[in-house]
């Protein structure tokens, strides 16, 4: 459940173990090497190793004794890790891994070289290693502020580099997001002309995480998106520039969940008592993407060509929580900043003919899939459409994956159909045969072909797939699965015999049990349950599910105010939480952006 969810207790030392005398020590230290067992219990060897122990303290809630409020889920790094294909464990993933990552000491404690007694002869059996406990990526503000090394930082820079892919994948020929789609750019690069108004689309993938990102303390990490436009020395747009403190321009791009409390406040000290609800959330799940849109117009005069450049920053801690927390003693924000991922375009200015360039190491199919992966994400119903588009070009270009992404966008829209014949050719062209069993099953379901969407989701639960169990995948741990199994026997109960019914409801409730071992504060299997053993007349543990739903189910009707204050409050929040955003590369008094946007120029707007 989270919260530093355990018990600890004093361990059983060693002899000589509080000893300062040198014999002392030098005794406690042979027996310890000399019998090592106990010394592995008192460690939680090999508990320690495992995402359950991580998740004690990054699968966080805030109780009502907190906030006065009500239960609210925090950041939650372990059901984010659990619920992907990183971890094999997750059944709706778009990427996977030839192998499971069985938990978080695999990329946040690699082996490192060591002569240390307790080193192993690890990975290629010849050299000792031990693992790393510096835990790159976890915080690079403190090392900066404690004046620790500089490979320190250098060590999280490594890390975190190429951690995300950013695509300039296409650009659009006019001033909206449904305007003609010139993409992918590279090798084929168009040429713009002089006046004419443009949608720039880029693409951010994750790549090399197994949970959100950033996931963690997301109110106060600041991660954005820097795009500039130049004609030579010329600077014709920017987004995600930085004043001379330091802060970031508020109207760019951020990989972050902007957090309020119940007035509409932002949540920018690590006031966790005040989190009351998000107005937005742009952070992308593992294996995953988003994109971005970005305006342009270009001036009537321009010649040559134009580069769009752009770089995803990452820095902890933002400019108003440094400001907040060093007081009198704040002189900006020196904190560092990580580049993690960058892109570039350059195109000619018509009358110049279209040109080309290298094309991206990236496949063509993977960067359409992940373009519509990212428009997917999106709630407007023109982007589902083109995130539809997008699939069928993957699927022309020989990916399995194109059928089997459309398939979730038909089944949204609620063509089953369509999504039925899409999922036929997912498999016959060799997608993974888990996942079209999964979106199989929901097209079942809601047909109310309730036999054969169990079968199919006994098969997921109970890993029926020799590739996926040979990569080491396990999809019982999955909570949607096993309450989405739950729910299609709970619905077969309806259409039983009176004295069959039972069985089936107390099969659905089993599935619905196990789900909350995974999750105990899984507010859907709680309401199933009470739903389930109201209709078995177990009316104590209704009433006890209910109240358990209740507890833990989002508070809707509540956000509302917020939600309006905080629009009303910052321009800027506001049109980023629209579901679909353009963020213009010549706004007036964007961050380094000299005066008179496009028609200037540094230093003589």
């Amino acid at each position: 459940m989270g919260n530093a969810d355990y018990v600890i207790g004093e361990p059983e030392r060693y002899p000589f173990a509080m000893s300062e005398d040198a014999i002392g020590q030098w005794i406690n230290a042979f027996l310890i090497k000399a019998n090592p067992a106990l010394h592995k219990r008192t460690f939680l060897k090999p508990h320690h190793r495992t995402a359950e122990f991580c998740g004690t303290c990054h699968k966080v809630h805030i109780p009502e004794a907190v906030n006065d409020y009500r239960w609210l889920r925090g950041q939650n790094h372990y059901d984010s890790f659990l619920l992907s294909g990183v971890s094999g464990h997750g059944v709706a993933s778009f990427y996977y891994p030839d192998k499971a990552q069985p938990n978080c000491n695999g990329c946040h404690m690699p082996l490192v070289p060591s002569g240390d007694f307790a080193a192993r002869r690890n990975d290629d059996g010849e050299s000792l290693t031990v693992h790393s406990h510096a835990f790159a990526s976890g915080n690079t503000a403190l090392p900066h502020l404690l004046g620790l090394p500089d490979h320190v930082i250098e060590a999280h820079r490594a890390f975190l580099t190429d951690s995300l892919r950013v695509d300039i994948f296409g650009v659009r020929l006019g001033s909206a997001v449904d305007a003609a789609l010139a993409a992918p750019l590279r090798p084929h690069v168009p040429a713009l002309k002089p006046g004419g108004e443009y949608v720039v689309d880029i693409v951010l993938r994750t790549l090399t995480l197994g949970h959100h990102f950033t996931q963690g303390t997301s109110d106060s990490n600041e991660i954005w998106l820097e795009v500039t436009a130049t004609a030579g020395d010329r600077v014709l747009g920017k987004s995600g520039g930085v004043d001379a403190d330091g802060a970031v321009d508020p109207w760019s791009h951020f990989v972050n969940a902007y957090v309020l409390d119940r007035d509409g406040n932002r949540i920018d000290r690590r006031n966790a008592e005040d989190i009351f609800t998000r107005l937005y959330d742009h952070q992308i799940p593992p294996g995953a993407a988003s994109v971005a849109h970005y305006g342009l117009r270009l001036p009537d005069d321009l010649t040559g060509t134009v580069t769009i450049t752009t770089r995803l920053h990452y820095r902890k801690f933002d400019t108003t929580y440094l400001r907040h927390f060093q007081g009198a003693e704040f002189a900006g924000n020196d904190l560092p900043v990580i580049a993690i991922a960058a892109d570039r375009v350059v195109f000619p200015v018509a009358p110049a003919a279209p040109t080309t360039a290298p094309a991206r190491a990236t496949p063509e199919w993977q960067r359409w899939n992940d373009y519509g992966i990212g428009l997917l994400a999106k709630p407007e119903r023109g982007m589902l459409k083109q995130a539809e588009a997008a699939f069928e070009r993957v699927a022309a270009l020989g990916a399995p994956d194109g059928d089997l992404n459309a398939a979730r966008a038909l089944i949204r829209e609620g063509r089953l159909d369509e999504a039925t014949d899409a999922l036929e050719r997912a498999r016959a062209a060799g997608a993974r045969p888990w996942s079209v069993a999964w979106f199989a099953a929901e097209v079942a379901l809601q047909n109310g072909e309730f036999d054969t969407a169990i079968e199919m989701l006994t098969g997921l639960v109970e890993t029926r797939f020799p590739d996926a169990r040979a990569r080491g995948f396990d999809f019982s741990r999955d909570a949607r699965l096993l309450n989405k199994l739950g729910n299609a026997l709970f619905e077969r109960s309806k259409l039983a015999r009176p004295d069959e019914a039972r069985q089936w409801l107390q099969a659905a409730a089993d599935r619905h049990s196990l789900a909350l071992q995974q999750d105990p504060e899984n507010f859907s299997a709680h309401y199933a349950l009470a739903q389930i053993h109201a209709r078995l007349g177990n009316d104590a543990l209704a009433a006890q599910h209910r109240a358990e739903h209740s507890r833990y189910r989002v508070d809707d009707n509540a956000r509302d105010r917020a939600i309006v204050a905080a629009r009303a409050g910052s321009a800027a929040a506001n049109h980023a939480a629209e579901a679909v955003v353009i963020y213009d590369l010549q706004r007036p008094g964007a961050f380094e952006l000299e005066p008179g946007g496009v028609l200037g120029t540094p230093g003589n707007p």
